[in-house]
């Protein structure tokens, strides 16, 4: 089983997606969680098109990296989804991580009304749903051996 953490800065919608995404398409290859650099509030947006899908992110908790490093946990992938200068910030996990970077646009920063922040929401959904769909078959190929 490969052990994923998915990070953003505020754990409000992009690695929630992720999670959502590989726990459900990976299946029990996966142990999958996520966080952010700081805990955060799950964007109710996120949350609505997410249901769109299936997904049930309502009333999902947040939580920080730095809560997860001091408890002691291992990952053996930690993906940062937000700017490759915000994933500097993510702490070095115990040992042998990969890290890699999907630098997808920020949800919260979306501007316009209602229906433009969703149908902008919607794109990151889709593009973050293909890179870890992306993943999983890398891993079933590979089992990231191109990475390690």
């Amino acid at each position: 089983m490969l052990h994923v953490l998915f990070v953003c800065e505020h754990n409000s919608a992009r690695s929630q997606m992720a999670e959502a995404f590989l726990k459900q398409l990976g299946g029990e290859a996966f142990a999958v969680e996520s966080c952010g650099l700081e805990a955060g509030t799950i964007n109710p947006l996120v949350v609505e098109v997410m249901r769109e899908l299936g997904y049930d992110l309502q009333g999902k908790g947040t939580q920080a990296a730095f809560d997860l490093l001091k408890q002691g946990r291992r990952y053996d992938v930690v993906i940062t989804v937000c700017s490759r200068e915000a994933s500097e910030g993510c702490p070095l996990f115990p040992g042998r991580t990969l890290r890699l970077n999907w630098p997808f646009a920020d949800p919260s920063r979306i501007e316009g009304d209602r229906e433009a922040r969703l149908a902008g929401i919607r794109e990151i959904r889709d593009q973050i749903k293909q890179q870890v769909e992306a993943f999983i078959v890398e891993y079933r190929e590979s089992g990231l051996k191109m990475f390690l």
